[in-house]
């Protein structure tokens, strides 16, 4: 069954705005059908709204790091 935006607050504190509903159903529904795993699909949902409430602007890179952001080697 897929999820409604309506069903994030059951699972997450952090979806609190309509943005962040939908987001959650969004990756929550893409997961589950990419994966068949509820589990994952919730989990995966949950942690895509906590990174949109870290970075509200969406400049976050790749692997977590905020974009235009250098690392300087020696």
């Amino acid at each position: 069954m897929p999820w409604q935006p309506e069903d994030a607050p059951r699972h997450t504190h952090k979806a609190d705005t309509p943005h962040l509903f939908r987001l959650w159903a969004e990756v929550a529904n893409n997961v589950l059908a990419e994966t068949g795993d509820e589990g994952r699909a919730v989990r995966s949902a949950n942690a895509a709204v906590a990174r949109a409430k870290r970075h509200p602007d969406g400049a976050e890179g790749e692997f977590g790091e905020r974009e235009g952001w250098e690392s300087f080697d020696d």
